[in-house]
């Protein structure tokens, strides 16, 4: 991976690129920001940057025997660690099970073809989409191992952690030395998309680097000179994805409407009518998705109440959908206002916390609908 291939994020490459010819590489670093900004693809190409044996002013150079094997991310020295989930088979034994490394030729095909992929897409590609990912206390000592060996090729051994916010307490408390004082000539890169939910110990001992949401114009342009879009369609992708470069490829793939769409549809419908029936119908369909799907639901749901708010505000330039998800917010916009959106908002975001939880979904989600029959009505 090279900085070239990434999208947008100017600014943090080049703050990447300055503290490896100054020599000033932090030891522990943290990227933050929001899912499909390429935060992943940036801690790749700047560890390739890092160990790049003819570096260029801007770029690794991409040819040399460690820049080829960072580019298939098979390189010795470069060392992944991810949310995975795995119930212990019958007949199993405890020492077989491997945590990251027993997916990591998975992991390397889905980053190759996919460097923005999201949380919810890898729980997919490993077939966990009803489980929560955890980084658990085996993978914390693999970890520990891996590190305190010497490095095999390069003068930097990278540990990429990805997603750190899912460390389990334990696992987090027994990386917490380790990240404090690594064995020289060790960089550990974590790639979060919730900072606030990693312990306070862990994100204290990183430098942060906030990665802000890529520009609309960076985004429109690479989504005209890689997947051959027309630049118009291109500018209105840009605009709906707001900064997200995997939205924007969603968009521009399948050119259809959120499959969350219908449901959100239907729930608006039912709250308003008081249609006790048809919310209870609602609740088991949502029910039986996955707990992933369930979250992105919801996530979907909180957009386009900010949408329509932005709407009933008269804020139209920085309403960012189209289509039947615009047609539907205006004539819904009235029903979201100064007097209930916070009320929704906390119903929503009390149910992700509830499914984030492991919470009954028939429960979680139907409280949840009680409650915005109150308040979807409250004009």
């Amino acid at each position: 991976m090279q900085f070239k291939d990434i999208v947008g994020q100017g600014e943090v490459k080049a703050k990447l690129i300055k503290s490896v010819k100054e020599s000033r590489i932090a030891h522990a670093q943290l990227l933050a920001g929001q899912e499909g900004i390429g935060k992943l693809a940036l801690a790749i190409a700047y560890a390739q940057y890092i160990s790049c044996q003819n570096r260029g002013e801007d770029d690794s150079c991409g040819v040399c025997p460690s820049c080829y094997k960072f580019q298939k991310l098979i390189h010795p020295d470069l060392h992944f660690v991810f949310p995975v989930n795995e119930t212990k088979k019958e007949g199993e034994d405890k020492g077989s099970r491997k945590g990251s490394d027993a997916h990591m030729q998975q992991w390397r095909e889905t980053i190759l073809e996919d460097p923005y992929v999201t949380e919810s897409q890898w729980y997919s590609a490993i077939g966990i989409e009803n489980k929560l990912g955890i980084i658990n206390t085996g993978e914390s000592s693999e970890v520990i191992k891996k590190i305190s060996l010497k490095s095999f090729e390069s003068e930097y051994k990278t540990m990429i952690i990805w997603l750190p916010e899912r460390l389990h307490l334990s696992a987090a408390n027994k990386l917490l030395k380790l990240i404090e004082e690594p064995p020289g000539k060790t960089v550990f890169i974590m790639v979060s998309e919730s900072p606030n939910k990693i312990i306070g110990t862990i994100l204290s001992r990183t430098q942060i680097i906030k990665v802000p949401p890529i520009a609309r114009e960076a985004i429109a342009d690479a989504l005209t000179n890689r997947y051959g879009i027309s630049p118009n369609k291109a500018s209105d992708y840009s605009r709906v994805a707001n900064g997200n470069f995997q939205k924007a490829i969603a968009l521009a793939l399948s050119d259809e409407t959120s499959p969350y769409f219908v449901l959100f549809c239907d729930l608006m419908r039912a709250s308003f009518s008081n249609n006790i029936l048809m919310l209870l119908d609602w609740v088991n369909r949502v029910s039986k998705l996955g707990r992933e799907n369930q979250k992105e639901l919801i996530s979907y749901s909180l957009r386009i109440i900010r949408e329509s708010f932005m709407l009933n505000l008269g804020l139209e330039d920085i309403v960012y959908i189209a289509g039947e998800e615009i047609e539907f917010s205006k004539n819904f916009s009235p029903f979201i206002n100064g007097d209930n959106i916070l009320q929704v908002y906390s119903a929503f975001n009390l149910a992700t916390e509830h499914i984030s939880r492991n919470g009954n979904p028939q429960i979680v989600f139907t409280d949840m609908t009680m409650k915005l029959v109150k308040l979807i009505n409250k004009l």
